[in-house]
């Protein structure tokens, strides 16, 4: 796959939620997301800019309960929508990792595009929420975002003390590692990184 054709659109729909992503790994950090939670389109517009990506989301859940659905889904289509987008994964890094302050709070994402979802998250929060947002959710959503993605990531918060920066160091740092990872890597020889030859 050619690296200006790396983008993908995924769909999920269910009683609780309708979600539509469009994702393109080689964009300029354009990111228009709606989902009706405030901070989770705060958190998409991060993720989007500081990973290079082109991303809108559409969603609509059962917000009358609480964020926890559409949080979770468009975790889950955002995470489809990047292993579609990567293919066969054929020259690129693959693992990418950052350490990202934000004021007093500083996190620590490593990450591999192995094929294989899984999530190690060591976070505090001093809050359970930041405005109406519940902070448990951010791992909810990286997990789902895992999972689907075949993305194994470990996220430490090294310190903090304020919820909001907490979240946004995260989110962040989660973006510098899958810029390096989804990078094309000009000594790879489009092949891919794996000494199996596959992902």
């Amino acid at each position: 796959m050619a690296e200006n054709e790396r983008s993908a659109s995924a769909e999920r729909k269910t009683r609780e939620t309708s979600i539509r992503v469009e994702l393109s790994l080689d964009g300029t950090g354009q990111c228009q997301a709606a989902t009706g939670v405030g901070f989770l389109d705060h958190m998409l517009d991060l993720l989007t800019r500081h990973a290079g990506f082109d991303l809108t989301v559409r969603a609509e859940g059962d917000l009358e309960v609480d964020a926890h659905h559409s949080t979770e889904d468009v975790g889950i289509v955002l995470g489809t929508a990047l292993g579609d987008a990567l293919g066969d994964k054929r020259g690129i890094t693959r693992f990418g990792d950052a350490r990202v302050p934000m004021e007093e709070s500083l996190a620590a994402v490593a990450l591999d595009l192995s094929g294989r979802g899984s999530l190690s998250y060591q976070a505090e929060f001093p809050t359970h929420k930041v405005g109406e947002f519940d902070v448990e959710l951010v791992e909810e959503f990286l997990h789902a975002f895992c999972l689907n993605g075949g993305i194994t990531m470990h996220v430490d918060v090294v310190r903090g003390h304020n919820s909001h920066h907490i979240a946004e160091a995260i989110f962040k740092a989660v973006a510098r590692a899958l810029r390096t990872a989804v990078a094309i890597d000009p000594r790879a020889a489009g092949e891919v990184p794996s000494t199996k030859g596959i992902l």
